[in-house]
């Protein structure tokens, strides 16, 4: 069966190299027109129009005629960006992608005044238009979907590894729930990131359990945008490493829609179907996906769906509404505990404990209004709502557990882990919302423009975490161990003045937040139950500059406050006691270049430098090997990012489009600075001062070398490098019985894929680990593998 299963891939395969060789013989190039008017419909003539092809760097300006119309003819097909504004109006700026041979028109409203952002992305966009990121007085990356469908990435891992600065680590192989660290961060649950879905909190419980044990199909998103500078104050709570915003993408002018199908090996199967219009002035996009597969591991498959509906209205063109709605389901056969040493020995993809079982339920809504007030003044307000439930059923959490239950007679070992031995069920409910509305306002104070803006936000977090230890391996009841409330309440504001200074942007500005936490323990006291509770305030600076010499080179810096404030379990205890726990506290800086050297040629250079007061640095994790948490005095990050982009057909003027991308991270300095003492348990007095952070690789490198043509052929073959890490803060090198401990040795794996679009259908074949290398990812609960080879061939149909 296995192999006739392959049989579909091979002539896939086939098929697509076939058609692609055909395709070459036509060029078929798209083309883009539009209309230019204000607030009454009136035409706008000569207004400066300009259309950009950020991955790249292709630029075309021109002016529009007297009936306030445009146009251009002989476009490659990709993702675009349009922007229009004249003499005393504001800038609108829309994105299209353009299909091959397809041809697009678009319309902008233009209103008075001299703000420099569309109204339909205020309080969504982080980075914003080209315009607005060529500003920013800090590090930033966009990656756009044409990026992502060259390679086909399969997870959130694949498509954030193509960001200078971010280190993705596997777990399960699906990438279902990302460890993502940045700039020498452990990457552990994603903790240290702040992750944004149109500018909304993503997370369940950002301020009280910053942890990804959920996060979106990357499927679903349009872009990306990484920012990892001073700019993320305007944001919060997380401003140490950066934060990274998913764009939804918006409803199409016209009918339109697609089916995608793809299938491989080990089971794996994604169906997804959108669909979207715009009646009168309601746009709607439906979008549905549903995938399975089977993981790095025996006896680990995952089964999800993934269901969202996103309606934008707009009264006006002052003013538009922004509804979205979401469910997720997940049914996972998936362990949380990784392999001893001789485990991994024996079969690195093993995984006795097929009991284990993980399900997710999760429903969120949202609402944004954008406001125009005048040309000058804009509000945005964003509403959100989220319910989330996870239950995990396992019967080990990491591998000194063998298992859970061991200790009941009942069970005695693994000898009866599928018989007599029980099971534990880590239970939880959350509960998030909030209300954040935000303030741009153009101005002139004493001679000198800027565009500031100001914010509030109100959030809420309510967590219902029980524990219940059923007496076989399949229940999914059983005895209360654990009944906790938990509730966080915070309250923040910021205010941030882009400053136009002798051609210099001057950024200064600041957040405030405000944390209550509060815990009670329904299980204490007879079951009369005990509370404590705990609050702290926090003022975060921050300010960045940024000069720009045309549209090809832009230098910046800053410095700013990173804060990360403790989960409400690290400073409340189960007796209700207060724990002493200071926040996690750095001072951030960097300095850079984002340079366009010409069309077709992109280079990006940061050096950054996070000095850390206070980092909470936990040797392991799950129960693994020193889970208590301390404040855990200083470290040190220093290193350099560099990311770009080589494109043959901007550069020669041809319709072959050879290019080469690459984003790499060189961190020589993550290390234990001042009087600091190992978190292993059995280690407590050994000094770990100067030793390297774990999980903290010195080099991280993705590159790729790719072929596009116009008729609608491309093809990509891209390597990804992570160098030594090590598994825990002693630095230990050879590995330890439980597999928790060790150097976790350098890995280089590659990938390709090949792409034809005819018409409205698009064939393709995708290879991820092409030489199928064995290579470890993790040891914080055990030993884990990376994924083995995937081999998938697909098709989307659009209509």
């Amino acid at each position: 069966m296995r192999r006739f299963g392959l049989w579909p891939i091979v002539v896939a395969v086939l098929v697509t190299l076939f058609s692609a060789h055909a395709g070459l013989a036509q060029s078929r190039s798209a083309a883009l027109s539009g209309d230019v008017v204000d607030q009454t419909g009136a035409a706008i003539a000569h207004a400066a129009v300009v259309i950009r092809r950020d991955s790249t760097g292709f630029e075309q300006k021109l002016d529009t005629d007297a009936q306030g119309s445009f146009g251009v003819s002989d476009l490659p097909p990709g993702e675009y960006e349009a922007s229009a504004t004249g003499l005393g109006f504001t800038v609108a700026v829309q994105r299209v992608s353009l299909g091959v041979g397809e041809t697009r028109r678009l319309r902008f409203t233009l209103l008075v005044g001299g703000l420099t952002e569309d109204v339909t992305v205020l309080g969504q966009e982080v980075a914003g238009s080209h315009d607005r990121l060529l500003r920013l007085p800090g590090s930033v990356d966009v990656v756009e979907r044409e990026t992502l469908d060259a390679s086909h990435v399969l997870t959130t891992n694949e498509a954030l590894r193509k960001v200078a600065g971010l280190h993705l680590r596997d777990e399960e192989g699906l990438g279902l729930r990302p460890n993502i660290g940045i700039r020498g961060l452990n990457p552990t649950r994603s903790n240290k990131v702040l992750l944004l879905e149109d500018g909304i909190p993503l997370t369940y419980a950002p301020y009280g359990d910053n942890a990804t044990y959920y996060h979106p199909p990357i499927e679903r998103f349009g872009r990306i945008e990484v920012l990892k500078g001073g700019a993320q104050i305007a944001y919060g709570p997380q401003t140490v490493g950066g934060l990274i915003n998913y764009i939804t993408p918006m409803p199409p002018v016209r009918s339109a829609g697609s089916i995608t199908l793809l299938g491989g090996n080990r089971s794996y199967f994604n169906g997804r179907v959108n669909y979207g219009n715009t009646v009168g002035s309601t746009g709607y996009l439906f979008d549905y996906m549903r995938k399975q597969g089977d993981g790095a591991r025996e006896n680990v498959n995952s089964k999800l769906n993934d269901v969202n509906l996103k309606v934008v209205r707009t009264l006006s063109p002052k003013q538009t509404w922004t509804f979205r709605g979401n469910y997720y389901s997940e049914d996972s056969n998936i362990t949380y505990s990784g392999l001893r040493e001789s485990e991994y020995l024996a079969n690195p993809r093993g995984n006795p404990f097929e009991n284990d079982f993980f399900y997710i339920d999760r429903y969120g809504t949202s609402a944004t209004n954008a406001y125009t007030l005048n040309g000058n003044l804009a509000l945005a307000t964003n509403v959100y709502f989220t319910s989330f439930r996870r239950h995990w059923w396992r019967q080990s959490s990491n591998s000194s557990q063998r298992p859970n239950d061991s200790a009941d007679p009942a069970c005695g070992g693994m000898a009866n882990l599928s018989t007599t031995c029980g099971i534990e069920g880590r239970l939880r409910q959350y509960y998030t919302g909030g209300v954040e509305p935000r303030l741009r306002a153009h101005h002139q104070a004493f001679g000198i423009p800027g565009e500031a803006e100001v914010g509030a936000r109100v959030h809420f977090e309510r967590q219902d975490r029980r524990q219940e230890n059923g007496d076989s391996p399949t229940a999914r009841s059983g005895v209360i161990i654990e009944d906790n409330l938990r509730y966080t309440q915070a309250y923040s504001t910021f205010v941030q003045d882009s400053l136009l200074v002798q051609g210099w942007t001057i950024t200064p500005g600041f957040r405030v937040e405000h944390v209550r936490h509060e815990r009670t323990n329904r299980l204490a006291n007879s079951g009369a139950g005990v509370t404590g509770d705990t609050s702290l305030t926090q003022f975060v600076p921050g300010i960045g500059a940024s000069h720009t010499r045309g549209e090809w080179l832009t230098i910046f810096g800053g410095v700013h406050r990173g804060f990360a404030p403790p989960r409400t379990e690290d400073v409340i205890t189960n007796q209700g006691g207060v724990v002493e726990l200071d926040p996690e506290l750095s001072w951030n800086y960097e300095v850079g270049v984002r340079s366009t050297l010409r069309p077709g040629a992109r280079l990006d250079a940061t050096f950054f430098r996070m000095d850390f007061e206070n980092q909470i640095v936990p040797a392991s994790v799950a129960g693994g090997v020193g889970a208590t948490l301390t404040n855990g005095g200083s470290t040190l990050h220093q290193g350099l990012e560099l990311a770009g982009r080589l494109d043959s057909a901007p550069l020669f003027d041809s319709t072959h489009n050879a290019y080469f991308r690459a984003a790499v991270t060189y961190v020589p300095t993550a290390r234990f600075t001042g009087v600091r003492s190992s978190g292993v348990s059995g280690f407590n007095n050994v000094s770990i001062t100067g030793n390297r952070l774990p999980y903290a690789p010195e080099w991280l490198t993705t590159a790729g070398l790719g072929y596009t043509h116009r008729s609608g052929v491309d093809a990509l073959l891209e390597a990804v490098y992570a160098g030594d890490q090590f598994g825990d803060d002693l630095n230990t090198v050879t590995g330890t019985a439980d597999g928790q401990r060790g150097l976790i040795p350098g890995y280089v794996v590659w990938n390709t894929a090949v792409n034809h679009t005819v018409g409205r259908t698009t064939l393709f074949v995708t290879v991820k680990n092409v030489f199928d290398r064995m290579y470890i990812v993790d040891r914080t609960r055990g030993l884990l593998p990376g994924s083995p080879r995937l081999v998938q061939a697909g098709v989307t149909l659009k209509f």
